[in-house]
């Protein structure tokens, strides 16, 4: 039987920045930005806002969220079309690429440490090519999995989310590591706002929508050196 400090261990495990799902080699879009000299240590938090409003929130967190409903109601066809879903509305190609790897290596691993039925009839379809197995879906299958609520799921998955792109800016050199913890206090508000707004989609309501951001991450995937995947 989970208790609720079960299911804080859990978000716990998967949100640590130690968790080899390999968000250590994203930048999330931030080393395009830095390379076409359009951010700074001043304007990267406010950019960090506008992406979790408007890009991750619809898109990545509205996909966990749907996902972790459809595993508890036991809907695997709900899964795949959540997951075929945020594949197709990731526009670049690292985009897809970086979902689809961190996701099947966040799967990988969560099948070792948490176990579960769930866990590996997704790992099936993912084989079997019937699903992408992007990140935030695998996140959603492994939080259901667990008993983990899905505010808690998405909230855990944002501020992942959020530790990964300050840590890359920590290695572009945009803030340094107090100003970094700053940051990710600050954004408590704006996740606590992109949570509830995720909760509440439907899947037509899946995308995000940051024409500059693809600009850029279409940048990054054509320039001649990179530090970082995305």
């Amino acid at each position: 039987m989970t208790t609720a400090l079960d299911h804080l261990l859990v978000s716990l495990q998967l949100a640590d920045s130690a968790f080899p799902s390999g968000l250590y080699t994203l930048s999330h879009g931030l080393e395009g930005y830095v390379q076409a000299k359009r951010v700074d240590a001043d304007c990267m938090p406010v950019l960090l806002e506008d992406l979790l409003r408007h890009s991750v929130g619809p898109a990545d967190a509205t996909a966990l969220a749907l996902a972790h409903r459809a595993v508890g109601d036991g809907d695997w066809d709900a899964v795949v079309e959540v997951d075929r879903r945020l594949l197709a509305s990731k526009l670049n190609r690292e985009a897809r690429q970086a979902s689809t790897r961190t996701g099947r290596q966040m799967l990988d691993t969560a099948r070792l440490a948490l176990g579960g039925p769930e866990l590996d009839r997704y790992a099936e379809l993912v084989a079997a090519k019937a699903t992408p197995g992007c990140q935030p879906v695998a996140a959603g299958v492994a939080y259901a999995a667990s008993g983990v609520p899905a505010e808690q799921a998405v909230a855990s998955d944002l501020f992942a989310f959020a530790v990964s792109f300050v840590s890359a800016g920590l290695r572009l050199r945009l803030t340094d590591h107090r100003r970094a913890q700053i940051t990710l206090r600050e954004l408590a508000p704006v996740i606590e706002e992109v949570v509830a707004a995720a909760l509440e989609r439907e899947l037509a309501d899946l995308g995000g929508c940051v024409p500059l951001a693809d600009a850029m991450s279409g940048r990054h995937e054509r320039a001649e050196a990179r530090m970082f995947v995305s």
